[in-house]
């Protein structure tokens, strides 16, 4: 752990810099519960980042570290690390290639701190997918670049809201792929992938239900054969052979409301739109994405750029907030044993 294991270090990114990132970091880190619970390193361009502060009438102000440069030991407060990488005014909610290179120099940046132990773990705002193609970076989302990065082939993007956990079977790709990615041996990856990570999290015995894919679970095969053929052999094997908790299929239209109940601590959905549906429905603002299998805690928000709105200072950072705050709770616990709520 870099310092403190009641205020762990979190790396902030800010995203894309003509989106509502940098707006929502600079609002997280003047937050008294974020500065209570931990050191927030924001990286981002130092210029760009304190030019935006005073056009919104934030605070900066931080002490600045440039990329390459050891954080002190001793540091008590948020700072900026300074990858200097703006070289020209950006231009609110406008996708460009500057500001999608920017957003994946942030991301590598942070990985490279998680690596060196300078932070404990990080936390990022949302970025935009194809100024991030633009930049030169052909990743279609933070969770794909990070596995890369970190050369981890087991991961999942999952969901965190109150009362309701969710872990994507499949993440960005056409409706069509993955439909045809619904097969056995991925099925089980990822059962067992999200027992670990919530063991990891200080959940003893996880409960987790998988999502049908079909309409009604298939309803005995009227209307589909995934349930049978791929969903329940996995499930059986993982309960059996692995002794985990884990029951389904069930129908995509009841089980998202029933984990949210208490009845389960996390759901496994077929595909991305199944499980962000029920998400958003139920907790929009509140939720954080986190990805599962990587070798340090990645937190982030549940929303986009949206550049509609950015640079205006109307952005609402609840989201950023609550990403910061579970990346400190995780890090907390694994370092301490102390329990995640259900």
């Amino acid at each position: 752990m870099a310092v403190d294991s009641e205020r762990p270090r979190i790396a902030i990114t800010i995203g894309d810099p003509a989106g509502i990132g940098p707006e929502i970091v600079l609002k997280t880190i003047a937050d008294e519960g974020v500065r209570n619970a931990c050191v927030p390193i924001v990286v981002a361009d130092a210029q760009e980042l304190s030019h935006q502060a005073r056009r919104l009438g934030l605070v900066c102000g931080l002490p600045i570290f440039n990329v390459g440069e050891a954080i002190p030991a001793d540091l008590d407060g948020p700072a900026v690390y300074n990858v200097p990488n703006v070289p020209e005014p950006v231009e609110m909610g406008v996708e460009t290639g500057i500001c999608g290179k920017a957003a994946g120099d942030y991301i590598i940046a942070a990985v490279d701190l998680c690596r060196t132990g300078e932070v404990d773990a990080m936390a990022t705002a949302p970025l935009n997918k194809k100024a991030l193609f633009l930049g030169g970076y052909s990743y279609p989302g933070h969770t794909e670049f990070l596995a890369d990065l970190t050369k981890v082939d087991d991961y999942a993007m999952a969901f965190v809201a109150p009362g309701l956990r969710v872990v994507l079977m499949t993440t960005h790709m056409p409706l069509s792929e993955a439909i045809r990615s619904v097969r056995r041996p991925d099925i089980e990856k990822k059962i067992r992938l999200t027992h670990h990570e919530l063991m990891r999290w200080g959940i003893e015995r996880p409960r987790i239900a998988v999502a049908a894919l079909n309409p009604h679970g298939a309803e005995g095969g009227l209307f589909g054969i995934e349930e049978s053929s791929e969903i329940l052999p996995a499930v059986e094997s993982c309960s059996v052979s692995d002794g985990i908790e884990v029951t389904g299929p069930y129908s995509a239209d009841t089980i998202f409301l029933r984990a949210s109940r208490g009845e389960f601590d996390a759901v496994i959905s077929c595909y991305h739109d199944q499980g962000l549906i029920a998400v958003k429905c139920l907790s929009f603002g509140e939720a954080i994405n986190v990805t599962l299998g990587l070798p340090f805690i990645r937190t982030s928000v549940d929303h986009g750029t949206a550049f509609d709105i950015a640079g205006r200072g109307v952005a609402e950072h609840s989201s950023m907030v609550a990403a910061v705050l579970l990346a400190a709770e995780l890090v907390r616990h694994e370092h301490s044993g102390e329990t995640v709520e259900r």
